[in-house]
């Protein structure tokens, strides 16, 4: 039978600093009103809050290198654990790696 997981908190705790600029910043009541800064409100044109949502959302812009192609290969597990410690983009570098093979090697033939 296996063992579940404790969840992992969703988000991480505040400091004192910040639960204080949270306060700092928060609407100030008076008199049963409150003054908001409307300054940063985000207006909807029609659609509704998920059309809104949907126009904030930042997507990526267009290719502007050829396409890659995902594969799947099975490499040692000392391999893969030491290509992932030496930081972040190992997965480009192994992909110079293999091209600088690749141009190391003659040219092979097809009949």
């Amino acid at each position: 039978m296996p063992i579940e997981k404790k969840p992992m908190p969703s988000s991480t705790r505040f400091s004192r600093q910040q639960i204080a600029a949270a306060k700092a910043a928060a609407p100030v009541k008076t008199a049963g009103k409150s003054r908001i800064d409307w300054q940063q409100a985000t207006a909807t044109h029609g659609g509704g809050v998920a059309a809104t949502l949907g126009g904030l959302r930042k997507t990526r812009g267009p290719n502007k290198k050829p396409a890659k192609e995902q594969v799947a290969i099975r490499l040692d597990q000392e391999l893969v654990s030491a290509l992932r410690a030496s930081g972040p983009g190992w997965q480009t570098r192994v992909n110079t790696v293999l091209k600088d093979w690749m141009a190391s090697q003659p040219a092979v033939r097809t009949p």
